[in-house]
């Protein structure tokens, strides 16, 4: 088999257990976590990995949900099993970067990384995730290709695969839908904030012993929960949240 169609095959394989990769996440965190020594960093350190934890994740799910806010049906869909994309957005989002929501994911579910305060880990999860979502983004290049041609060539040429450039930005025609948002992102919202309230408690338990319920991550919790099981349940059993022409 071809080198080319080796990455193709693997991108397909990967692209149809992404899911899983979260999970992965939360397994190695735990000897991370255990092996760490937190007696190292003072407060005011602590802080500022938190922030800067909250900040890389809060600004992941800003870029997915304009992704997904601010395009049509047929476009930027939950297709779990394979490739799937009706028409090709090239302006919005998608004029400065290819590929918005592995961008998004990456700065997501690194913010919560960042906060288990070990850099080490930071730079692994970094590689892991780019030879990972390479492959997923090769095999998703060479079906959009087949699919529209010159079109895509065109496109692809001018537009970064990772990382944005501002300066190619043009408006796109399909305006922002929170609706769209809150119908298909909760979920992940929920799983964000569970993996920042996993690794909180876990590192409390590591250090002190016991676990603490009465921590701002257990509340934030139960609040991402309440939340995500109202819009899930307007999702289903109202129309409150459906749109046409929207995925």
């Amino acid at each position: 088999m071809a080198l080319l169609h080796s990455f193709e095959k693997s991108g397909n394989i990967f692209f149809r257990y992404r899911g899983q990769f979260p999970v992965i996440l939360f397994l190695l965190a735990v000897p991370v976590i255990y092996f760490t020594d937190y007696s190292r960093l003072n407060e005011i350190n602590q802080l500022v990995f938190t922030y800067i934890a909250i900040l890389l994740s809060f600004i992941g799910f800003w870029i997915r949900a304009v992704s997904i806010g601010t395009t049509p049906k047929g476009t930027s869909g939950r297709n779990t099993k394979s490739q799937v994309a009706e028409s090709l957005n090239r302006t919005g989002i998608y004029s400065m970067v290819r590929h918005p929501l592995y961008l998004g994911n990456y700065l997501m579910w690194i913010g919560i990384v960042v906060f288990t305060f070990n850099l080490y880990f930071v730079i692994l999860v970094t590689l892991a995730f780019w030879l990972y979502y390479e492959r997923i983004m090769f095999a998703e290049e060479r079906f959009l290709e087949r699919k529209f041609g010159d079109d895509y060539l065109e496109w692809s040429k001018k537009v970064p695969a990772f990382f944005p450039c501002y300066r190619k930005y043009i408006k796109g025609e399909i305006p922002f839908s929170l609706k769209t948002v809150l119908r298909r992102e909760y979920s992940g919202i929920l799983a964000t904030v569970f993996g920042f309230a996993f690794i909180d408690h876990l590192r409390f338990y590591f250090i002190n012993g016991y676990f603490d319920v009465y921590r701002i991550s257990t509340y934030a919790l139960v609040v991402a929960m309440i939340l995500a099981l109202i819009l899930r349940t307007v999702k289903h059993h109202t129309k409150l949240l459906k749109e046409e022409n929207r995925s």
